[in-house]
């Protein structure tokens, strides 16, 4: 465990996993879970919420019984070698996370707001914005993560408009699809959510780790919650047929707003969604650094400035939304594969290992 003084209370948790699962996805999400399961995607939603719910269940239990971080548990079961091996994926995957999210978030602001933007101009600004927050350690994260959910929440409220034009009856008939479409739908919304799995790194920072494990869940509670409302918002407004023209359903929905002094209200929404995607970003290239740290034993503000230089070339070479899915195809695969079949098999392995060494000793 870290030394107190860099501990953080297990209530901000909640803030942290809330934080990290809303990105960029909350702003176009509908369009993916709707393919499949048309006007039952909200089931879709909640059995992904359910996923989640059982996949933190299971990462602490394997935490809580080892009282580490990812890095030395996989160490500690496989050994330096296999243990490096599985220990450099998941750093490549939380540095994927980073590069999807950043990317995906200029890419709306150049469709939508500034089409002439210099990508690599407004890439490095934000790089040096993350390299101040992360540079500053966990706790400076986590701050970026409470400012984060507390600021920008305002915007949630903006979702009640549509309302006024809703037609409910789009919500009829309930399980008009089968469960294998329902299912393939919970799958497409769940990579809205995966990257909470930057608990496995932050759990030696937290005071009284197992009392986290409830806020944790709580967090996760909140986000379901919000992709629920807006995913039954866009059935309501849209129909199928609608939804599949609109790459980014949610700012769509933005569209409708009118106010005495904002004609766009999308343009005040994507500004305002910098503050929910940084932390997002920040979590996952600390996460990916403090790994780096402990499997290459590269000093931490090094692999910072490496992971951060990966992070601009990537985001330069990645620029074309054909490039984009690509990039979020793998990684939703590489993450589906790390939480939902790795995740599982690693908390079988510890429970087996540990038990079989006890005996042994």
């Amino acid at each position: 465990m870290e030394p107190k003084q860099l501990q953080i209370s297990p209530f901000l948790i909640f803030f942290l996993v809330h934080s990290v699962q809303v990105g960029v996805g909350v702003l176009g999400f509908q369009r993916v879970v709707m393919k499949s399961a048309g006007n039952d995607a909200w089931i879709a939603v909640i059995l992904a919420g359910i996923a989640i719910h059982i996949t933190i269940w299971l990462m602490y239990a394997i935490m809580n019984r080892h009282k580490q971080d990812l890095v030395r548990i996989q160490n500690e079961l496989f050994g330096k070698w296999i243990g490096g091996f599985f220990n450099t994926i998941w750093i490549i995957y939380w540095l994927l996370v980073a590069i999807i999210v950043l990317r995906s978030y200029l890419e709306i602001v150049q469709v939508w707001v500034f089409p002439l933007i210099n990508i690599f101009v407004i890439t490095f600004i934000f790089i040096i914005l993350v390299y101040y927050c992360v540079s500053g350690g966990f706790r400076i994260v986590v701050g970026i993560c409470f400012l984060g959910v507390i600021i920008p929440f305002y915007i949630y409220l903006t979702f009640l408009y549509p309302i006024e034009y809703a037609n409910f009856r789009n919500l009829l008939p309930v399980f008009n699809h089968s469960g294998g479409e329902i299912i393939i739908a919970s799958r497409d919304v769940s990579l809205s959510y995966l990257g909470f799995s930057v608990i496995f790194m932050a759990y030696p920072y937290i005071k009284n780790p197992k009392k986290s494990q409830k806020w944790a869940h709580f967090g996760n509670l909140l986000t379901t919650c919000i992709y629920l409302f807006i995913i039954i918002i866009s059935i309501c407004y849209f129909n199928e047929k609608q939804i599949s023209h609109h790459i980014w359903a949610t700012l769509s929905l933005w569209q409708i707003i009118e106010m005495p002094i904002v004609e766009r209200f999308e343009y005040i929404g994507i500004t305002s969604w910098l503050l929910i995607i940084l932390p997002n970003i920040c979590l996952s290239i600390w996460a990916s650094t403090k790994a780096l740290h402990e499997v290459y034993h590269i000093r931490q503000k090094l692999g910072l400035l490496i992971i951060l230089f990966i992070l601009l070339i990537s985001t330069m070479l990645i620029n074309s939304r054909e490039h984009i899915d690509m990039v979020n195809k793998y990684m939703s695969y590489l993450g589906q594969a790390l939480l939902y079949i790795y995740v599982p098999l690693l908390c079988i392995l510890s429970f087996v290992i540990m038990k079989f060494r006890r005996k042994k000793s």
